[in-house]
């Protein structure tokens, strides 16, 4: 309920608002030991600080998120997870990492056929063409 708060709130453009939420949520997930639900916590964290531009702070969840949904067995995340980080390297200027980060999400994305990989595919394109 926290979560889908927090969601509600950076959907609404009031990301510090959701981060609390989202920061709520976390603790209450660790607490219990619920990885799912930690996962998708720090996941959102990560999205929320690469919203406000804090790309370092948001790699860190990223990388997080990556490890929960690894452990998890959670194809769907860890290729979300990757994807995102991908976005956040480059927009740091690390082109190559992401290009790497976003090949692995294709992968992904590709053998559970997920319809992200439609853009992960056009963004890869994209950032070649321009290498």
């Amino acid at each position: 309920m926290l979560s889908n708060l927090g969601l509600a709130y950076a959907s609404l453009g009031e990301t510090r608002r959701a981060i609390e939420y989202y920061e709520e949520a976390l603790v209450i997930h660790r607490q219990i030991g619920a990885r799912r639900g930690e996962g998708n916590a720090v996941g959102n964290l990560g999205l929320a600080y690469a919203a406000l531009g804090e790309t370092h702070r948001a790699i860190e969840f990223f990388v997080q998120a990556l490890a929960i949904d690894r452990e998890l067995g959670d194809s769907r995340g860890e290729g979300t997870d990757l994807w995102n980080m991908s976005l956040a390297l480059d927009n740091l200027g690390h082109r190559q990492k992401a290009i790497e980060h976003a090949e692995n999400a294709l992968e992904i994305f590709e053998r559970i056929e997920d319809p992200n990989a439609n853009n992960v595919r056009s963004q890869l394109e994209e950032w070649k063409r321009e290498a």
